[in-house]
Parts: C-alpha cells; sequence; structure tokens
C-alpha cells in the first residue's frame, strides 16, 4: 500500500515539475559500465552552458574562449558528486597532496560520429577513459566515453584504442578552456587513464554524492508520504464536523 502511494506522488510530481538534472535522474543500473550523461554543451556552441545547481535549469556560464569549441558533447554524470572520495582517489594515484574535490557533479565528454543538434539531453554512454584533472587545486576529472550503440566510437573499448589526434583534442580544449593570453595556465592534466581506472573515478564520485545527499528520493519520498497523510486527515476532521 505505502509503495502504491508513493508511485502515485512521484506519477503526480512528473506531470507538474521537471526533474532536477543533477538530483532527479538516474545514474542507471549498468553503472559505472554504462551511465547516463547530461548534456549541457555541444561542438557548435559557442558559449558554454552549465546547470544551475539550484534551479536545475541551464545557464550561460561564459563565452567560449577564442576558437575553443568543446570536441565532443560535453556534460555530467547524475548524481555524481566530486568531494572527499574523489580527491582521496585524485591524491592517491598523483602522488600529491592537499588536494579538494571541486564539488560539482563528475563531468564526461560522449564521443559519437552523429551530429547533435542541441544540448538539454540524456544520453546513454559507456565509458572508456579520463582526464585526470587538476583545476587550481581541485579533482576535477573527465571522464571519456562514447555514445552507446555508436557506429564508429562504439567499437574502442578503451581511451588507449583511440586515434592520438583525438585525445590530443580533447586534452587541448580542457588546457586551454579557461585561459586567457598572458595567463598562468590553472589546469594540469596528470594522466590520462584507462577504462578500469575511470570506472573507480565513477564509483568514487558516487561514494561522494552519497555521502552528501543520501537517498534523496526516499527522503523526499517520507517527506510528499507525510504531507499527503497529514491532508488526507486534514480531510477526515472537516468531513466530520
Amino acid at each position: 500500500m505505502a509503495q502504491e502511494a508513493y508511485d502515485k506522488l512521484w506519477k503526480l510530481i512528473g506531470l507538474r515539475y521537471k526533474s532536477h538534472p543533477w538530483h532527479g535522474i538516474d545514474i542507471g543500473s549498468r553503472a559505472p559500465d554504462y551511465v547516463s550523461a547530461f548534456i549541457e554543451v555541444i561542438p557548435s556552441d559557442t558559449v558554454k552552458y552549465e546547470v544551475d545547481k539550484k534551479s536545475g535549469y541551464l545557464k550561460i556560464d561564459r563565452p567560449q574562449k577564442f576558437s575553443n569549441i568543446v570536441p565532443a558533447l560535453y556534460g555530467f554524470i547524475p548524481q555524481t558528486h566530486c568531494r572527499e572520495e574523489v580527491a582521496a582517489y585524485c591524491m592517491q594515484q598523483t602522488g600529491k597532496e592537499g588536494i579538494v574535490g571541486d564539488d560539482d557533479p563528475l563531468d564526461i565528454c560522449v564521443l559519437t560520429e552523429r551530429e547533435v543538434t542541441h544540448g538539454n539531453i540524456i544520453v546513454k554512454a559507456r565509458p572508456i577513459g579520463g582526464f585526470r584533472m587538476l583545476d587550481g587545486g581541485e579533482a576535477d576529472d573527465k571522464i571519456i566515453a562514447v555514445l552507446e550503440n555508436d557506429e564508429v566510437y562504439g567499437k574502442w573499448e578503451d581511451v588507449a584504442e583511440l586515434p592520438p589526434s583525438i585525445v590530443g583534442r580533447l586534452q587541448h580544449y580542457f588546457l586551454t578552456y579557461k585561459q586567457l593570453p598572458g595567463d598562468i595556465p590553472k589546469c594540469e592534466i596528470t594522466h590520462i587513464y584507462g577504462r578500469e581506472e575511470a570506472l573507480e573515478v565513477i564509483r568514487a564520485s558516487q561514494r561522494d554524492y552519497e555521502n552528501a545527499y543520501g537517498n534523496l528520493e526516499h527522503v523526499m519520498s517520507a517527506t510528499l508520504m507525510e504531507a499527503f497523510n497529514f491532508g488526507q486527515r486534514k480531510q477526515d476532521i472537516l468531513s466530520e464536523l
């Protein structure tokens, strides 16, 4: 009975409200081998969009710097977070100290041979590697993935199999996308890692999300059920008057 009430409440909410891309989209039952990815920016965008953490809507973060255009679909993995666990794994792998997480969801680049004409979409992706990036002392990993069932990129299982030109383009973008001429570089890519290490980074980001937010749907369901029961009791009382 309780589950039926939960299902009814969530169905009603789905009719009225848009799910928050970070919290309301399921990472997927096959994670970390396959994950959902919310795409914010596509290669033809001349401005960088990102999700507003409070509202869940896309906002303009900044114009893309000079001729820097992201060379793949770019966004984040829902229900992930980069904090203590991701930072600890980064320090373990780099031997550096004093690194913290960037307090954002885990970034992901999704390679596909198809032209995707706009962002603000959800895709299914298969991680094949990543960049261990440091941005001003913060762990800012970039997972590299391929679109599930992509006719061209779908054949690659690990970033080591990618043509060097693709990896180089991605690497150049992330090393320069925030940099103005004359600036001291803030971003550093310490490692290009393969599939197994990418899966470990995703698992660490899932633990960080769990530590930060717990089972958010369960908490919201309990709150909604409490409000639902209160409303029902109020209606019963009024009907007796």
